[in-house]
């Protein structure tokens, strides 16, 4: 298959059979923009169709894997129902395209990946963190449900009580937390470490036989999705009422002059 030319990503596939996906844009810390939502949900099902690809390694650049949402397109949904819709619908696609992805997934994770950036690393197979690396779902604390998958990843990779604990927080979780409490399944000394073991890791998983591979890992998928159908929906319906709040705003504004924010629950 020919693949497809992206502007904040790319992708390649190795004689392996591992396809390495890279997010491209640490100029703005890798941020989920219209534009990323969109291409990374293609190219997730790109590799989904391409016979050659039996493992694949997500990867980033920068200082920080990333930074979740963007604040530009927040206050655009604020403001206009039409945006607000696109973007739940966008994050539904990406979301259903990472729990229908038959090959395994390895996520090279070598720093902080926030919001919607978390839970597209817990969406993964396994996690490859370097010790200097973070996880979190701050999502309430810019007003927002957390819908956009962090309510069904977090639970089913930490539990129910210490997801809700962080979920309801959006404190952060370095990667040596994050290993003992089974969000992060190996743990490497760098950054630079993180993508080569990840690589070692797809690697091992591409070599052996793909159909029972594959048979595994969509029967794990069942297991997701069945959960998927019992929150996700509900998940999503709650952050598009957020979405056009005024806390949200008041959030946004707060964090960028480096305040308290004052929330009125409207």
């Amino acid at each position: 298959m020919t693949a497809a030319t992206f502007t904040s990503l790319a992708v390649a596939v190795g004689a392996d059979g591992v396809a390495e996906l890279t997010l491209t844009r640490p100029d703005v810390m890798n941020r989920f923009d219209d534009l990323l939502h969109v291409e990374l949900t293609a190219a997730v099902q790109e590799l989904r169709a391409n016979p050659d690809v039996r493992a694949v390694v997500l990867a980033s650049t920068g200082k920080v894997f990333s930074a979740g949402g963007d604040f530009d397109l927040m206050r655009e949904a604020n403001a206009d129902v039409a945006t607000r819709l696109r973007i739940v619908d966008d994050g539904r696609r990406l979301l259903g395209a990472l729990l229908d992805l038959p090959q395994p997934l390895v996520v090279a994770l070598h720093g902080a990946a926030i919001g919607l950036g978390a839970t597209v690393v817990l969406a993964s197979d396994a996690v490859v963190a370097a010790r200097a690396a973070t996880l979190a779902d701050p999502h309430v604390a810019l007003g927002l449900v957390a819908g956009d998958g962090g309510c069904l990843v977090w639970p089913q990779a930490v539990g129910m009580l210490r997801a809700r604990r962080h979920l309801l927080t959006g404190d952060p979780i370095d990667a040596e937390r994050a290993y003992a409490m089974g969000l992060v399944t190996d743990l490497v000394d760098t950054p630079d470490d993180a993508l080569p073991a990840a690589r070692a890791l797809a690697g091992r998983m591409a070599a052996l036989p793909p159909l029972a591979v594959q048979g595994t890992k969509r029967a794990l998928n069942r297991v997701t999705q069945q959960r998927a159908g019992e929150v996700v929906d509900l998940a999503f319906a709650h952050e598009e009422t957020t979405l056009a709040s005024d806390d949200l705003l008041e959030a946004i504004t707060a964090f960028q002059e480096r305040r308290p924010g004052v929330f009125r629950g409207t």
